[in-house]
């Protein structure tokens, strides 16, 4: 699912304060992503916003690259 740029900012937003919630919004509840990251979160704040903000920002843009290589 592709999110417009007000979203994503609004995800990474809430990553920064709450990092599992942001994954959440994008990912859903029982996604890895997210599990991965309240694991982290719970262990340390500071690994559980890196990995969030990683998350929403790295892997949403791959998701990107290959919706266009399938469209072409």
């Amino acid at each position: 699912m592709a999110s417009g740029g007000c979203c994503t900012f609004l995800e990474i937003l809430l990553a920064i304060f709450l990092p599992p919630l942001g994954v959440f919004l994008h990912y859903g509840c029982c996604s890895m992503e997210f599990c991965i990251c309240l694991l982290l979160t719970i262990l340390g704040y500071i690994p559980g916003i890196i990995y969030a903000i990683y998350v929403l920002v790295a892997l949403d843009s791959e998701e990107r690259h290959r919706e266009y290589y399938t469209l072409a």
